[in-house]
């Protein structure tokens, strides 16, 4: 099974288990194509709670996609609405609004779904595309057109947030200033990165400054609607260009530019490494910057700005060296930046500190701030400080473990195939989601740090081009685009699509002009797309370029 479903199905019968966990669980499983596997087990897990409306409504979402299972599966969702209020009928529009003709029961859909975007605030992020997308469909079939056409300009399949394009870059949520506490501000949505904004008597400290002068200034202008005070200071938290990109818009008028000591090595690094990933910028815009600050923090010291304290603390690790946390204590509040990123470092640079990262949990945690903000909307929703100690634990857990395996030789996949699940997180539900998001990326960074590019058991010892590969499988193939196109959909079938993409890739090498295996390309990649839309938002951001996906905002 694949890694992640196999931990989230294990972390999903424990019973305190986040509702959450299991909400995603059902995403993995749907996504991959996995509706046996989805309703066996939500039927299993939903009969040892039969009180528990999510769990049942799941059951019946997934067995309304088996064959000869309608009735049974819509016996399942009305039982589960009459549980709870919210997800299950949520889960009963979209399971009926996916049956032929909605099974008649299009005002069903309509009352369940008309429901949901009446709480939506009360839903996670992003569930409102398939809201609209089934009800497109009941509207269409009691031929109220205008309706159908309205709800079908918002909809999409994807349950994420996320937006991107070319032009804009990638968006984890809708353009919004986020009121975190008094005379706190966070902009989201400008841009890839959040900018935060401290409101002092004497003017604005902005925390980092996006990726783009644009976006900067479009964040900027959404502040304008409240205050008028200068931005006299930037606070550069790292110098990661979605972090620094925009800072000549907010120094207009003659901010001081802060940053931590290691900031120009950093930027160096930054500067010579390889492009980032499509969509991290907009198109058009150069990734070598040219940051020169105007003071380095080399120890902690505090900055008085307006009568407020802010103080300055270089952090040891984490994503980057030149981490740098501002704790606000006068209202229980740091401000982390990309500290706790889960991918350890940028994944297409050699950076990232685990011991360092350690280091930094646990300066924050003896601070005892009652908020944590991140530089990211998901970061500040999931790496709360309430699961900073289970996380920690796990962390260190999952790193001795790794640590283990190199010294019996293990390779990296056979590394991640641990699919490792500290006992420790049983204790700490909140932990679980921030822990398994982080989990491969912190085994990648941990194995390519204390490794050579040679294993013993052979793996990097030999390399081969995509055109060597291509042409021995097509060899097997018996020079047949049809056998390719075969293997490739059985293994999507199984839920190996990741597998069944590299399989096809390698086939185009040979038989670029085959429409077959275009097409079952690009269904490929649209899959490992809504794969990663709640676990991997740069894997999301990968394959969604690289399918020529284009996201709108969601509504």
């Amino acid at each position: 099974m694949n890694p992640e479903i196999a931990a989230l199905s294990e972390v999903a019968t424990w019973p305190d288990a986040d509702r959450r966990t299991r909400i995603v669980l059902a995403n993995q499983f749907s996504t991959a194509g996995l509706h046996e596997d989805g309703f066996t087990f939500f039927s299993r897990l939903s009969a040892r709670t039969p009180n528990d409306g999510l769990l049942m409504a799941l059951a019946g979402l997934f067995q309304s996609r088996l064959p000869g299972q309608t009735e049974a599966a819509i016996a399942k969702l009305d039982a589960a609405t009459s549980l709870d209020l919210g997800l299950p009928h949520y889960y009963r529009g979209i399971g009926l609004a996916d049956l032929p003709e909605c099974a008649d029961r299009a005002e069903t859909v309509i009352a369940d779904l008309e429901f949901v975007l009446m709480v939506k605030d009360q839903f996670p992020p992003g569930f409102m595309r398939p809201v609209h997308a089934a009800l497109s469909r009941a509207y269409d079939v009691l031929g109220r057109g205008e309706e159908a056409e309205s709800a079908r300009s918002k909809a999409g399949h994807l349950i994420t947030d996320y937006w991107a394009n070319p032009e804009d870059g990638f968006r984890f949520v809708p353009e919004r200033l986020v009121k975190r506490a008094e005379n706190v501000y966070v902009a989201q949505g400008y841009d890839f990165s959040d900018v935060g904004f401290i409101i002092t008597d004497a003017g604005v400290v902005a925390i980092d400054a996006a990726s783009t002068p644009e976006h900067a200034a479009a964040a900027l202008s959404r502040l304008r609607e409240i205050t008028d005070k200068p931005v006299t200071h930037v606070i550069l938290t790292h110098a990661h260009g979605d972090h620094i990109g925009g800072l000549e818009a907010l120094t207009a008028d003659g901010a001081t530019v802060v940053a931590q000591k290691n900031f120009p090595h950093e930027l160096a690094h930054q500067n010579s490494g390889p492009p980032p990933l499509g969509y991290y910028l907009p198109q058009g815009h150069s990734r070598r910057l040219n940051v020169v600050p105007d003071h380095l923090v080399e120890d902690r010291e505090v900055l008085t700005v307006g009568g407020m304290d802010l103080t300055l603390i270089p952090i040891p690790g984490g994503e980057t060296d030149d981490g740098l946390v501002i704790h606000v204590p006068s209202l229980d509040i740091v401000f982390t930046g990309d500290m706790t990123m889960p991918y350890m470092g940028s994944p297409t640079l050699a950076e990232g500190s685990v011991q360092g990262l350690f280091q930094a949990m646990e300066l924050v945690m003896d601070l005892r701030p009652r908020l944590l903000i991140h530089g990211h909307p998901a970061l500040s929703e999931n790496y709360t400080i309430e699961a900073f100690p289970g996380l920690l634990a796990a962390l260190r857990d999952l790193n001795e473990a790794i640590e283990a395996g190199i010294e019996n030789g293990l390779t990296l996949v056979e590394l991640l195939h641990l699919n490792h699940l500290p006992e420790t997180l049983r204790e700490h539900p909140v932990s679980v989601m921030p822990y398994l998001v982080t989990r491969d990326n912190l085994v990648q960074r941990v194995h390519r740090q204390r490794t050579g590019y040679w294993n013993t058991r052979g793996e990097g010892i030999e390399h081969y081009s995509s055109a060597e590969m291509s042409n021995a499988l097509n060899l097997l193939a018996g020079n047949s685009p049809e056998v390719f196109h075969a293997t490739g959909l059985a293994l999507a079938e199984r839920g190996e699509q990741a597998v069944a993409l590299h399989i096809v890739d390698l086939a185009l090498v040979s038989h670029q002009d085959d429409a077959d295996l275009v097409a079952l390309r690009q269904n490929l990649l649209e899959s490992m797309v809504a794969q990663n839309q709640m676990l991997n938002p740069f894997k999301f951001m990968h394959y969604a370029s690289r399918s020529a996906l284009e996201l709108n905002p969601a509504e």
